[in-house]
């Protein structure tokens, strides 16, 4: 299989995943500005002697990291900042290092997103008809984050197969980098 003809459905990927990385900075500042008003504000509240803080903003701030986290994983797959066990893998040559990171998305990135997938389609479809809500007074609507699941490690899928497609054509094209830049 020529790979190099592929590249340009690894650009398009990394493209969107660069756009939600980008969203997820932001989505982060959101999320300490959250958190820094829950914390004041329960202060403040406790000064003024009202409620300044809810369950929803605390809610809200939670499910914000969520999402940092969910959508987050795949930015960080392309930028390979993913979680590794480096004591061996910074040693080895380009291409032993193109071999793991092929092997290891074929064999368990995308198998392991893919089971995440499988195992949380129920319990988000059974979210969505009750109309899931938090339990907590005043709490937010449970369905849409549970949602965010499925998203996220859509993404992480779409990720590993761009990463698949720029390790093959590394190792298989002979003329093109691990990022697919000409060599």
């Amino acid at each position: 299989m020529d790979f190099q003809r592929l590249l340009p459905i690894s650009r398009s990927i990394d493209r969107v995943i660069e756009g939600i990385g980008r969203i997820s900075y932001w989505l982060v500042l959101v999320m300490v500005i959250l958190g820094v008003w829950n914390v004041v504000g329960r202060y403040v509240g406790k000064f003024v002697g009202q409620n300044v803080t809810s369950n929803s903003l605390i809610e809200a701030q939670w499910y914000l990291f969520d999402l940092v986290f969910l959508f987050g994983a795949a930015y960080g797959l392309k930028h390979n900042e993913h979680v590794r066990v480096d004591l061996i893998y910074r040693q080895l040559s380009p291409r032993k290092q193109a071999w793991i990171n092929l092997l290891g998305g074929v064999l368990f990135l995308i198998p392991f997103a893919c089971l995440v997938i499988y195992f949380s389609w129920e319990t988000v479809l059974n979210s969505w008809r009750s109309w899931e809500i938090s339990p907590d007074p005043g709490g937010l609507p449970r369905y849409p984050i549970k949602t965010a699941i499925l998203l996220g490690f859509g993404l992480l899928i779409l990720q590993g197969i761009s990463e698949i497609i720029k390790n093959a054509a590394f190792l298989f094209g002979g003329n093109q980098s691990e990022d697919g830049a000409d060599v």
